[in-house]
C-alpha cells in the first residue's frame, strides 16, 4: 500500500510528456490491435505526424527509385556544397510500420547538424516482405550510391549508415553483408536504440517492460515474428547481429535510451564491437525511452543526443558540424 510519499518517475520530464502524448494518441483507437494492418499503419503515421513536423529546412530534397529492386529513396541536402558525404538512414518501426515520412524530421536533423546528405531508404515492410528482403534492398541502395553517387554531386567514397530500432539492426547487418561479399564496409555506423538480439534475455526486458515506456517485450516478439521466415532466421547473424562475428566492422556510435527494453543488448553489442577492435562511442541517455529522439521538438535531452551523434558523424565523414 502506498504511504503517500512522492512516487519517483525514472523518465526525463519532457520524454515522459512525449510518451504520454503518443500513448494518448494511440488511445483514440481502442481497437488498434484488431485493426487491419494497413489501417494500423495509417494510424501510426497520423500519431507520428506532429512529431516529424518542423525542424531544419533543406536546400534540396528529391526522391527517386533506384537499383534492381526499384527501391524508393529520399535525399535531403542541407546546402549546395559539391561532393557532400552521405548518411544512409534506415527508419525504425519493427520492420512492420513507419516510413520515410514518420522519420523525415530525424533525417533532416542529421543533415543540418552533421553537414551531410541524408539518403532515406523506403524498404519493404513485414510481414508481407520477410527477411532478407528489406536488407537486400538496403544493401542494393548502398551499392547504387557507391556507383552513382558522384553523378548526383555526392561523395560516394564517404558513406555512413544510421538507423533507429530495427533500422539500427539493419545498419549493422548491411555492413555484415558487405563484409561477407568482400566489399568495403562503410565509413561509420550510428545505432539508435537498436533491436539487435532476437531473444529477450537481457535484464532491461524486465525492468522497462510495460505501458509506462514506449516499447514492450510483447511488441518486440511480434516484430521479430513478422520479420523472420522461420525459427532459423532468428539465429541468422544477418537478421540478428548479436549472433555475428563483429570483426572488421566500422567505427560505431551507440545512442542508448536508458529506459528501454533494448538498452542492455545495445550495451552488449557495443562491448562486442569494441572487443573486436572497432572504435566505439556509447552514450546512455538517462531518463530516455525507446524512440526518444522523435521528441526533439520538446525535449532538450533528444536535442543533445542528436547534437552529439551529429558531431561524431561529421568527424567520421569530414562533414561540417554546426
Amino acid at each position: 500500500m502506498h504511504d503517500g510519499s512522492p512516487v519517483l518517475d525514472d523518465l526525463d520530464p519532457d520524454i515522459r510528456r512525449f510518451q504520454r502524448e503518443v500513448a494518448a494518441a494511440y488511445g483514440r483507437y481502442p481497437d488498434f490491435d484488431r485493426l487491419p494492418l494497413a489501417e494500423r499503419r495509417r494510424v501510426a503515421e497520423d500519431v507520428r505526424a506532429p512529431w516529424t513536423a518542423g525542424g531544419p529546412v533543406m536546400a534540396a530534397t528529391e526522391e527517386r527509385r533506384i537499383g534492381p529492386h526499384g527501391v524508393r529513396i529520399r535525399i535531403h541536402r542541407p546546402d549546395h556544397r559539391p561532393d557532400m558525404p552521405i548518411l544512409v538512414y534506415i527508419h525504425g518501426g519493427g520492420w512492420t510500420m513507419f516510413s520515410l515520412d514518420t522519420h523525415d524530421r530525424l533525417m533532416r536533423e542529421y543533415a543540418a547538424r552533421a553537414g551531410v546528405a541524408v539518403v532515406g531508404v523506403d524498404y519493404s515492410l513485414s510481414p508481407e516482405a520477410k527477411f532478407p528482403v528489406a536488407l537486400d534492398e538496403i544493401v542494393s541502395a548502398i551499392r547504387w550510391l557507391r556507383a552513382e553517387g558522384s553523378a548526383l554531386g555526392l561523395d560516394a567514397s564517404r558513406i555512413a549508415i544510421a538507423g533507429d530500432s530495427v533500422g539500427g539492426n539493419m545498419s549493422i547487418a548491411a555492413n555484415l553483408r558487405l563484409r561477407a561479399a568482400g566489399e568495403p564496409v562503410l565509413a561509420a555506423m550510428l545505432v539508435n536504440y537498436g533491436a539487435l538480439d532476437s531473444r529477450p534475455v537481457h535484464p532491461s526486458y524486465t525492468r522497462y517492460d510495460g505501458p509506462d515506456y514506449n516499447l514492450t517485450t510483447a511488441e518486440m516478439a511480434v516484430f521479430w515474428a513478422n520479420y523472420a521466415r522461420d525459427a532459423a532466421d532468428l539465429d541468422d547473424p544477418f537478421a540478428c547481429p548479436m549472433r555475428a562475428d563483429p570483426a572488421g566492422l566500422p567505427s560505431a556510435f551507440f545512442a542508448i535510451a536508458e529506459c528501454d527494453v533494448l538498452a542492455d543488448e545495445n550495451l552488449a553489442m557495443a562491448s562486442r564491437l569494441a572487443d573486436a577492435g572497432s572504435a566505439v562511442t556509447s552514450r546512455i541517455y538517462a531518463g530516455a525511452t525507446h524512440s526518444f529522439l522523435e521528441a526533439v521538438s520538446i525535449a532538450p535531452l533528444a536535442d543533445r543526443a542528436l547534437e552529439e551523434a551529429s558531431a561524431w558523424l561529421a568527424m567520421q565523414l569530414g562533414g561540417t558540424s554546426r
